[in-house]
């Protein structure tokens, strides 16, 4: 090991002074104001004497036939009204037929390497939604319906496919309320162990 140098000057002082957490050369207190003098107190006396009623002359009627702010503001609000590529995907979606999503789903599982697992007892048309919420491309399915995931992705021009709109459209009037709900996000805000 080499020597150390020596130098002639003393030690350097610290560029930043070392912090103490004990003595009173530390104490930091708060900055404290005079005391208060009795005049700028009110006395609670004078305080309830007040007069704190309205005189008659400035409480008006409420005038029954005048619209309310709630009516006014119905009355201003227009009803949605849907875009016109939202129709014309809607009208599309509808004349798809069942023989086409099938020819999806076989494309689908051509493309595969291997075959799904765990999915037999499923329906075509639930397959194809999983399918659906297991695609990142077009937005993400946790917390948004899969038909407003649909529309989004359309309005993006992500080209989202006519047959998973048409598949929501038919469980939808088939009033099936749980198909616009994504698989993934049943899953995600489920409560694992609860039998109800």
């Amino acid at each position: 090991m080499p020597p150390k140098r020596r130098t002639s000057a003393g030690p350097r002082a610290p560029a930043q002074s070392t912090l103490a957490f004990h003595g009173t050369i530390n104490k930091v207190t708060k900055p404290t104001t005079g005391p208060r003098s009795a005049k700028s107190h009110l006395k609670v006396d004078d305080i309830l004497n007040a007069s704190t009623k309205p005189e008659a002359s400035d409480i008006s009627e409420i005038e029954p036939d005048a619209p309310t702010i709630i009516q006014q503001t119905v009355a201003e609000i227009p009803a949605p009204v849907k875009p016109a590529a939202q129709l014309n995907a809607e009208r599309e979606a509808r004349k798809v037929s069942e023989a086409r999503i099938k020819k999806y789903w076989a494309a689908k599982e051509k493309g595969r390497l291997a075959p799904r697992v765990h999915q037999e007892e499923l329906g075509l048309h639930e397959k194809v939604l999983r399918e659906w919420d297991m695609c990142a491309a077009y937005g993400p399915a946790i917390g948004n319906s899969r038909l407003k995931r649909w529309n989004r992705a359309n309005r993006l021009n992500l080209h989202p496919p006519i047959e998973v709109l048409a598949v929501l459209l038919m469980e939808q009037d088939d009033n099936n309320a749980g198909a616009q709900r994504a698989y993934v996000d049943e899953l995600m805000n489920s409560r694992f162990g609860d039998e109800a």
